[in-house]
């Protein structure tokens, strides 16, 4: 009974074509708004994770001045920057931490030949290598002698490659920076953007002595990046270093802090939440659509259920039960959301995957989501369909043989 009743709904629908697709828009409209909303923000989400995984999962950036936002109403400029002894200091008496890196930020141009290219410049140590976890595509990092002398040479990253030295190793070669002499003894494997606009492989890394005696001409630390052992809980691990660096800084007790501390991994988790929260709530708006879907097929049902009274009649008068009349409509109701949620997830997979490269994030084939929303639409069809289909099946056979 269910398969003929089945295939009399498919033939109904082909008999209806146009009406039956008219019918379903409003439900592929909520499938195909559901599925890609949730896709789109998967991708987005993973996009977001990845990109501040690149500032480390295990780091922590010490910056002086109060961050940007509520309650960082300070800027760096007006707080004092950090010393040699602040790196030591942390090195030795927090606890869980594996690498600390000063950091001394400059920009300038850099020329080889006939080519330049404006680039940043980063001074530091081979702890700032280790604790971002960069990888090196030939060459090496800094010599324990080069930093301690201050010597000029150079870690470069992709872009650096690709704009001066086009098709030329590197490693060996000398170009200016600056206004600076620099030999290259490593290149950085490729990184790709950021994910706030910045392109990671364009930087120059020399050790943190020769960027401060050569090109800003001060010791001052613009920043110190702490790597930790991932087994330490990195809210413990901010905590001692707060505690130190107001020590340090001869903060009283109700002063504010001086120097901020960013958590790569309290960010990442925060934006991915907020941007769940945010598709969750489009989707949830997308999904009334459905609902209007539903209407949709209810409103179709109930004018089938109208012209086809006689058609009822006799098949109440021959012997069919009023319950394989109600399982004849309420099949069509379902068979009609149905194919609308699958025109909805097709098409919903097809612009995800074809947006998603476009928005430069990643295609992320979310199961789940796919096979909720079909069900739902095949809910919709129980839901909104069981009305007309009760209320055919409650036709009086004589009333119906009557009904012209």
């Amino acid at each position: 009974m269910l398969m003929t009743s089945f295939f009399l709904a498919i033939r109904q629908m082909r008999r209806h074509a146009l009406r039956s697709f008219l019918t379903v828009i409003g439900v592929v409209i909520g499938v195909f708004s559901v599925v890609v909303m949730v896709t789109l923000g998967d991708g987005v989400t993973s996009s977001v994770r990845d990109s501040i995984s690149a500032l480390g999962s295990d780091v922590l950036q010490v910056r002086p001045g109060k961050s940007a936002g509520p309650g960082g109403g300070g800027n760096a400029t007006a707080a004092p920057s950090f010393s040699v002894g602040d790196v030591e200091a942390i090195r030795s008496q927090i606890g869980g931490v594996t690498a600390v890196a000063a950091q001394a930020q400059a920009s300038g141009i850099a020329v080889r030949n006939a080519q330049n290219w404006t680039t940043s410049i980063t001074g530091t140590t081979n702890d700032y290598f280790a604790a971002q976890k960069v990888e090196l595509a030939s060459g090496r990092f800094f010599a324990p002698d080069e930093e301690q002398s201050g010597r000029s040479v150079c870690v470069i990253g992709a872009t650096i490659v690709a704009n001066l030295f086009q098709g030329i190793d590197p490693l060996g070669e000398t170009f200016r920076v600056a206004g600076v002499s620099c030999t290259v003894v490593g290149v950085l494997t490729e990184r790709g953007q950021s994910g706030f606009g910045g392109d990671q492989d364009d930087t120059i890394f020399m050790p943190l002595k020769a960027v401060q005696r050569q090109l800003i001409g001060n010791q001052d630390i613009a920043s110190i990046l702490v790597g930790f052992d991932p087994h330490y809980d990195s809210a413990s691990v901010k905590a001692s270093l707060i505690a130190l660096l107001r020590e340090r800084r001869t903060l009283g007790p109700t002063e504010d802090d001086n120097f901020s501390i960013i958590d790569a991994k309290q960010i990442a988790d925060t934006i991915s939440g907020t941007v769940s929260l945010l598709s969750a709530l489009i989707a949830a708006v997308a999904g009334i659509s459905l609902i209007v879907g539903g209407i949709g097929v209810m409103n179709v049902m109930l004018v089938s259920v109208t012209e086809r009274t006689r058609e009822v009649g006799i098949r109440l008068a021959i012997g069919a039960l009023g319950s394989e009349v109600l399982l004849q409509f309420l099949v069509e109701a379902i068979v009609l959301s149905c194919v609308g949620g699958l025109i909805g997830l097709v098409l919903a997979f097809i612009v995800s995957i074809l947006a998603a490269p476009a928005m430069g994030i990643p295609f992320l084939f979310n199961l789940q989501i796919n096979l909720l929303s079909f069900l739902f639409s095949g809910l919709i069809g129980v839901i909104f369909g069981y009305f007309p289909a009760r209320r055919a099946a409650a036709l009086d056979p004589i009333d119906a043989l009557r009904y012209d």
